[in-house]
């Protein structure tokens, strides 16, 4: 990997500002904990203002001033429009259609945006035990579209996932819909490398455009498949002044609140 000081900014924080890019106000956004939560929340602080944010605990149209912790953080309750019981979450907004975007990472993912974050190695007998599914399956199939954003890796980037969490083209094609998945599923990628897309047939992620400092190799040599890259491949425009201030203040209140130094929020 290139070295990006250089330029400005850490490959981290290229892949949270083009994933934040890839929202819109009118979104109504399922968003998970981690990289899709700072990718959502700077969206909102920047050029989104109105995207309705939801967590799975039920927050409806949250606005934390810091990053959550988890689905459970008060912060999410305490900025929220409402907060709803879980099953109508899921079964009102979720299933109902409602959610635009599914905004998810991934502990490893197939060239068919399947995800895994349920165990490393045999599930009887696993190398490591993950933290789980929680909402995501149903995210991954009900929500219209579904976004993932993680850090490029031959460890998370594999072949075949170890075990199938959350479903996204499954073989590739139309396996979705052949098994009456009617919603569009994984649309968009974007790792700390580059922007991936599904190939309009065979639904297998294809990379369409580079961060700046990153050359096809690169890509490659941090992939477990064989990439592909599109013919007209673009380079991610860089992070404004506006992005990154936004993104690492939001990062410092993060850390000074978890930390218990915040203004207010000292011990």
């Amino acid at each position: 990997m290139s070295d990006t000081k250089d330029l400005g900014f850490s490959p981290n924080e290229m892949m949270t500002i083009a994933a934040s890019r890839a929202l819109k106000s009118d979104d109504v956004c399922f968003v998970g904990i981690g990289a899709p939560s700072a990718a959502c929340n700077v969206a909102r602080l920047t050029h989104a203002p109105d995207i309705t944010l939801i967590y799975e605990s039920g927050t409806i149209g949250t606005a934390p001033d810091v990053l959550p912790l988890s689905i459970g953080d008060g912060e999410l309750c305490e900025t929220a429009v409402t907060t709803v019981a879980v099953p109508e979450m899921f079964r009102y907004w979720l299933q109902g259609g409602r959610i635009s975007i599914g905004f998810l990472g991934a502990a490893q993912l197939d060239k068919f945006g399947n995800i895994n974050t349920t165990v490393i190695g045999d599930y009887a007998h696993p190398k490591t035990r993950l933290p789980g599914g929680g909402g995501a399956p149903e995210i991954a199939t009900s929500s219209r579209q579904v976004y993932i954003t993680m850090a490029q890796s031959k460890r998370g980037m594999v072949e075949k996932i170890d075990f199938f969490t959350s479903f996204g083209h499954g073989e590739g094609g139309d396996h979705r819909r052949r098994l009456g998945i009617n919603t569009a599923g994984p649309t968009l990628l974007i790792t700390d490398l580059a922007i991936w897309k599904p190939d309009p047939v065979t639904k297998e992620f294809t990379v369409v455009s580079l961060h700046p400092g990153v050359s096809r190799e690169q890509v490659q040599e941090t992939c477990g498949w064989i990439v592909k890259f599109a013919e007209a491949l673009d380079e991610t425009t860089p992070p404004t002044e506006l992005e990154l201030k936004t993104l690492r203040d939001l990062q410092a209140r993060t850390k000074a609140a978890h930390q218990g130094t915040a203004k207010g929020k000292a011990a």
